[in-house]
């Protein structure tokens, strides 16, 4: 005879053997994940493109703000604009769509994610479709957890069958965020699945931002294994102070983290702010020249219908995408200071070549003035080397180890110059 007493220990059972089997699926992916290194040939210098959250956030209210809702038409405008006004051209080919594009409920009886019908009429394939016919790749957020950041369908327990419907869909690059989450559970088991679909797409992951904001030590030689990009700290906002705070988690540098970037997987600290409303024209040309000398991925998120010349200029700076396209792919990083100045360094090709960064995030009232030898930040060529500014280009002249280099830079602002070894004749962007 079974009593209630037997049935609930069975259940309790049944639950706990659940459990199990669930947790051990995860571990397994996360072995396979991490003993086979991501390698699908993607994102072999930082990505480039535009991303509507910072700007769009989560507008989805189309029918009092139907030209800043998140919809198939802001994201057809948007790629309209990147190709209209010289954006592709420099570089910058995803747009990706972040949060809020979702349907409340997954399709009832396939269980695969759909987009909002209201929203997105035409449905993320025939988007994906128009992207592509652009000469652009389309990129979309999904979420690990049960429910996405603002409460749309999340992957878990889906993750196959949700990376193929990315593939279906002929995505391009896939954000995979971690609100929601258990922290025993981990995002490596997406990038399994996205490989499994034979289609290439980027992998922009937040696992080490997950572990951060549970003060977890992070293990960056196994996220390098499982994704292409990703976040190591909070959401950047359109404030100077944000940029600032970012940058100082970037030189600190916990885990070394920065050893890590390279050709197929890159630390990103965020969306490029450049041509909102939060930041100066000295503060936009800290963050795009420090954004490229950190090799971060150059992901806009603005409105690129409204952008005034400085700002479109500043993005589309041939040079400063250039190092931030070096195909040596190391990631710049803080080398010293100057006073209350941060001098940061990072190696270009050709080889021997360095660009250095000298910011000022001090609220002083007038710029400061420094003076540096160039051997003093490792550049001990004999020969000397060719120096460029590179926000505008000009040359400042040739300069051995031992010649003295002065600097004035203003409060929240930047100077930024490119070293290369006189001795090497060829011809560069630089």
């Amino acid at each position: 005879m079974i009593t209630n007493s037997s049935c609930e220990s069975t259940v309790k059972i049944m639950d706990t053997l659940k459990s199990l089997i669930y947790l051990s699926s995860c571990f397994v992916f996360l072995f396979i994940c991490i003993s086979n290194a991501l390698d699908n040939g993607l994102a072999l210098t930082p990505p480039m493109g535009w991303l509507t959250w910072e700007r769009f956030r989560c507008n989805t209210d189309c029918d009092n703000d139907p030209d800043n809702c998140i919809s198939e038409k802001l994201i057809k405008v948007m790629a309209d604009r990147l190709v209209a006004d010289g954006y592709r051209d420099v570089g910058y080919k995803y747009i990706i769509i972040d949060d809020c594009w979702l349907a409340p409920e997954r399709d009832n009886i396939t269980k695969q994610l759909e987009p909002d019908p209201k929203r997105f009429p035409n449905g993320i394939k025939h988007l994906a479709d128009y992207v592509h016919s652009k000469g652009l790749l389309l990129g979309i957020y999904e979420d690990f957890g049960t429910k996405t950041c603002a409460g749309y369908p999340g992957s878990e327990f889906f993750l196959m069958h949700d990376a193929n419907t990315f593939a279906s869909w002929e995505v391009d690059y896939v954000k995979f965020d971690v609100c929601n989450s258990d922290p025993k559970d981990f995002a490596a088991a997406m990038s399994f699945y996205l490989n499994q679909t034979g289609r290439p797409m980027v992998y922009s992951c937040e696992w080490p931002l997950g572990e951060y904001a549970r003060g977890i030590k992070v293990d960056y030689a196994a996220v390098k294994k499982v994704c292409n990009l990703w976040r190591n700290y909070g959401d950047i906002t359109d404030s100077w102070e944000s940029v600032k705070n970012i940058l100082g988690y970037y030189a600190i540098n916990p885990g070394n983290f920065s050893n890590f970037a390279g050709p197929g997987g890159w630390n990103d600290p965020d969306m490029l702010v450049i041509g909102n409303f939060g930041l100066s024209k000295d503060e936009q040309k800290v963050q795009m020249g420090m954004w490229s000398i950190m090799a971060s991925p150059l992901i806009m998120s603005n409105d690129l219908r409204t952008i005034d010349n400085f700002s479109k200029s500043l993005l589309q700076n041939k040079r400063l995408i250039a190092i931030n396209q070096d195909s040596l792919g190391i990631q710049g990083t803080l080398f010293n200071t100057l006073g209350q100045l941060q001098v940061w360094k990072k190696p270009i090709l050709p080889k021997g070549s360095y660009v250095i960064a000298i910011i000022h995030t001090a609220d002083d009232g007038r710029p400061t003035k420094a003076s540096f030898h160039p051997s003093e930040f490792g550049l001990t060529d004999s020969d000397g080397y060719r120096v460029t500014e590179l926000f505008d280009g000009n040359s400042v002249g040739t300069y051995k180890p031992d010649t003295l280099f002065k600097i004035s830079v203003n409060p929240h602002g930047i100077v930024m110059y490119a070293f290369i070894p006189v001795t090497d004749n060829k011809l560069y962007l630089l």
